[in-house]
């Protein structure tokens, strides 16, 4: 058995938590492979709507294992309360939920770091989050990090001390910059605490055993390929790999054991916080596609900047992920735009081109539009590819060319009912 991996093939905000939780009931097992409480995974159904951030889409399941692998960063406040939440609507999280003892955490401390560095940057900004994600990693990756197997070690208090006085040297270093680390250690530890409560899991056998047992696995990411560490339009990235190798290291299986890897894309494009973004749209276009889209960040709160979908971007995610087959979000809320313009394009120095040059910035390179008639029809009712309008069957024609890969299911809406699977 082969390890399937559903992951954003743009800058985040895809639509990943309601289309894991629509295809969990085919698997046995969900696992998230990186990212953090940064993540904001959508999901609606019964006319509720539930925001997942560090939990995989496919806790609504009863029947489904949901693992939180060793690529993923913890910060056990926001963790304590999502379990809470859960509890609260029944729940029983305790017996499907298994968290990896090599996943990371998150301290109070790794936070301040964040909004401190964040702070000094000024007008560089990224636009992180503020969740502590990057000190987290950073802290990975210099070999100082606490992870959740520590937790029950008998000097986990110690060691938990020594990181916090090196963060605090670190804090010292930033002229005016003040924080109250008493009261957010309370709730840290009252986290601590109910991290304690669950499963720790080896995750890396559990998964491979799993696979062994012929039991079907979704990896699921966070964020979307485009914010990747490596492949992302750095420095405004994530601290991780969203990419579909992620899921290698993220959960412990071998290259050889991925299977299907579906990519979610948005009908247009969408962007939270700093960075590039060629096709952004800065007239009352990209005000109604926001305001009708309801585009703004499930984690943050932000506004999310909104523009015309971008497909060198798209052809470059599809192409380093290996995407086997596409899901595509939000068409209805491109309904009644008229004409809808696909950045199919750039033109870098006078010279036209469909790569992703290493410099993506606005003043560097100049989006080629091709134009496609929109429809008019309201999508959210839709619920069989028959009865889609014939303008929208061509923008999906013409995507599946470009892009060399089939649309496998479409979303008309936020509920989980609200989704089509195409097969012709």
């Amino acid at each position: 058995m082969k390890l399937d991996v559903l992951l954003g093939l743009q800058w985040g905000d895809e639509g990943k938590g309601k289309i894991v939780d629509v295809l969990t009931p085919r698997y046995e097992v969900i696992a998230r492979f990186q990212g953090g409480p940064n993540a904001g995974h959508s999901l609606e159904f019964s006319g509720i709507k539930h925001v997942l951030h560090t939990i995989p889409s496919g806790i609504f399941h009863t029947q489904t294992a949901n693992v939180v692998g060793n690529g993923v960063v913890i910060d056990p406040v926001v963790f304590k309360k999502e379990t809470d939440a859960l509890h609260n609507m029944g729940v029983d999280i305790q017996k499907n939920l298994f968290i990896s003892k090599k996943a990371h955490l998150i301290l109070p401390t790794h936070r301040f770091l964040d909004a401190a560095s964040e702070a000094a940057k000024g007008q560089a900004k990224i636009g992180s989050t503020l969740k502590g994600i990057g000190p987290a990693y950073m802290d990975k990756t210099g070999r100082n990090g606490l992870r959740v197997g520590d937790i029950s070690l008998p000097d986990f208090k110690e060691r938990y001390n020594f990181l916090v006085e090196k963060h605090r040297e670190i804090l010292s270093h930033y002229e005016g910059f003040t924080y109250e680390l008493e009261e957010a250690e309370q709730a840290f530890f009252q986290g601590i605490e109910n991290l304690r409560s669950f499963e720790h899991i080896d995750s890396e056998y559990y998964v491979n055993q799993a696979l062994l047992e012929g039991k079907a696995v979704l990896a699921e990411g966070a964020q979307g390929s485009l914010l990747d560490i490596d492949f992302g339009s750095y420095p405004f990235v994530t601290s991780s790999n969203t990419v579909s190798a992620g899921a290698c290291t993220g959960l412990g299986v071998a290259p050889g054991k991925i299977g299907q890897v579906y990519g979610i894309f948005k009908a247009y494009c969408t962007r939270v916080g700093s960075g590039p973004f060629p096709t952004e749209l800065f007239d009352e276009t990209g005000e109604r596609i926001r305001a009708v889209g309801r585009e703004f960040g499930a984690t943050t709160g932000r506004p999310r900047r909104c523009g015309w979908l971008d497909l060198p971007a798209l052809k470059y995610s599809v192409m380093i992920n290996g995407v086997t087959g596409l899901i595509m979000t939000k068409a209805d809320v491109l309904s009644g735009f008229g004409d809808i313009q696909v950045c199919t394009a750039y033109r870098v120095n006078g010279v036209e081109t469909e790569a992703l040059p290493y410099n993506t910035e606005a003043n560097y390179i100049e989006p080629v539009y091709t134009s496609m008639p929109g429809w008019s029809e309201d999508l959210t009712g839709v619920r069989s590819y028959d009865q889609i309008p014939e303008n929208l069957k061509r923008y999906i024609s013409f995507l599946e060319k470009a892009l060399g890969v089939p649309v496998k299911i479409l979303s008309v809406g936020p509920d989980r009912e609200q989704t089509i699977e195409i097969s012709r």
